[in-house]
């Protein structure tokens, strides 16, 4: 398999090699374009590259926020900016922007994949989407109840729905570092189990964590996406009128008292997920383009096919990299930065939210998802074939990483403690590190159930995976490297080794 420490020498400029006769930048033979930009883009291509530099980020908080500069991380991160034209403004501070307009943009991509998988992919077939949908009910239910049992009745109770959530690019990530011994099937079944855990966890925040409602503005908000949903109907496909009704609903929501991430996430369920012309209709029209065609014919003819792919897909294509290796590292620097000194961690060990939130992650997690998921085969519904009980219980202590959402929920969750806040970061780090340990070892065991072959357990060649993380594309398995490299990326630049190369 390529990867971002391939040398150049051994993945381009290869005479023959017809990727790199394009003549881009990154295609050429220039020393930053071969020992920098390709292998930067090979690196964004890998399944774990969005988990690395969400760790990276994590711990660049943390090292900030425990040196001694401390106090400015802080300071920064609460820095108020204002927005004013005429009378009106918008004021917040960076953390807020990051919690509430950032994370709308990337909530927004995860409305655009939970759509795709409801028209096309996984959560289409109703008995293929059941167990998935079942194991992750149980994954959330279990980690509340885990967590509400010690915390019942004290200032830590609303902090149930912080150990409900799986964080893909770190679950997906630890999959991904195991490789072949993990069954593809099992895979697919984390993914669509992670998509049925992002709805759960969107409509928790919807229902549970908005408070002081405002009508008249979730009114305003309630017709903006009601105005989207017509012009979508009407095929109106113009993307800065669209740009311009998300801003509209996104600062209704932000006012409603509803949470603005909401916002983003039913303009994403808006979005067409099946494209404007068929194959056919498109096959036909480039028939039809002449040999000679005037650039306004391009233009219109370009218009078209790019119909051929639905407007939601190309957006994921678009935004799937700013919000994976931007706006997530962005959100765990502003929001990973805990004290952990040793009057912290003090207060962490002897804390009933903490231990709610551990124990719910690294118990609650894979319990849920393996007791749910042994209902549902006793009435009927069965496991992916060739996986045993064991790898999927791994697979259930990998979904008990919950980062990204969890840390969310507990902003939403303590908003006026911070005590409350950094002892369920704290837990979330520690849940986070042991589940993941937990479920590398119990993945790495490659078991494989009596009358299973080792070929039972391969997907047939030409598959459509999904993509490593929220908001991620389908992409075609090579047969010696990554999934092929995205569509806007390769065929703009053809960039990458020969297996890279897009399938179209």
């Amino acid at each position: 398999m390529s990867t971002a420490n391939d040398s150049p020498e051994d993945t381009g400029n290869h005479p023959g090699n017809k990727l790199y006769e394009r003549p881009t930048w990154v295609g050429s033979d220039r020393r930053m374009a071969r020992y920098v930009a390709r292998p930067v883009l090979n690196f964004i291509h890998l399944e774990v590259a969005s988990g690395v530099l969400l760790l990276a980020a994590t711990a660049a908080a943390l090292i900030w926020a425990n040196s001694p500069w401390g106090h400015t991380y802080h300071e920064f991160w609460g820095s108020v900016f204002e927005l004013r034209v005429g009378s009106w403004k918008l004021e917040m501070n960076l953390e807020e922007f990051v919690n509430d307009a950032l994370m709308a943009l990337f909530f927004f991509v995860v409305g655009l994949e939970i759509k795709r998988e409801r028209v096309t992919g996984e959560l289409k077939d109703t008995r293929t989407a059941a167990l998935p949908a079942l194991a992750a009910l149980g994954g959330m239910i279990v980690p509340a109840v885990i967590y509400f049992s010690f915390n019942a009745g004290g200032p830590g109770a609303g902090g149930w729905g912080i150990p409900m959530a799986t964080d893909i690019a770190f679950a997906v990530g630890v999959v991904a570092l195991l490789g072949s011994r993990v069954s593809p099937r099992l895979k697919l079944f984390l993914l669509t189990l992670a998509i049925v855990d992002d709805i759960g966890a969107i409509a928790v925040i919807a229902i549970f964590y908005s408070d002081g409602l405002d009508f008249v503005w979730l009114g305003v908000a309630a017709a903006a996406l009601l105005l989207t949903r017509y012009l979508t109907r009407s095929g109106v496909w113009a993307t800065a009128i669209y740009a311009v009704i998300g801003v509209v609903a996104w600062y209704a929501m932000f006012r409603s008292g509803v949470h603005a991430t909401i916002a983003g996430v039913s303009l994403g369920l808006l979005a067409p997920a099946k494209p404007l012309l068929s194959r056919e209709q498109a096959e036909d029209l480039a028939d039809e383009l002449p040999e000679d065609p005037e650039p306004e014919e391009i233009r219109h003819m370009a218009f078209l096919l790019r119909e051929r792919i639905p407007v939601g897909q190309r957006l994921e294509t678009l935004l799937h990299p700013f919000t994976s290796f931007i706006i997530i590292p962005i959100f765990a620097l502003a929001n990973a930065g805990i004290e952990l000194s040793g009057s912290a961690f003090s207060d962490a060990i002897s804390s009933p939210v903490t231990h709610g939130v551990v124990l719910g992650l690294v118990v609650g997690k894979p319990v849920g998802i393996t007791l749910f998921s042994f209902i549902g085969t006793r009435l009927g519904l069965r496991l992916p074939k060739g996986v045993t009980w064991l790898q999927f219980i791994g697979m259930g202590a990998a979904a008990g990483i919950g980062f990204t959402v969890s840390i969310f929920v507990t902003g939403l969750a303590f908003p006026d403690s911070i005590v409350n806040q950094d002892e369920a970061k704290i837990g979330i780090l520690a849940a986070s590190f042991i589940a993941s340990l937990i479920g590398m070892a119990m993945l790495s065991r490659k078991d494989v159930p009596p009358g299973v072959t080792e070929f039972d357990d391969e997907e047939p060649a030409g598959t459509p995976v999904p993509a490593a993380a929220s908001g991620g594309r389908q992409a075609v398995p090579q047969p010696d490297g990554p999934p092929s490299a995205p569509r806007d990326i390769a065929d703009s630049e053809r960039v990458g080794p020969p297996n890279m190369a897009p399938k179209v």
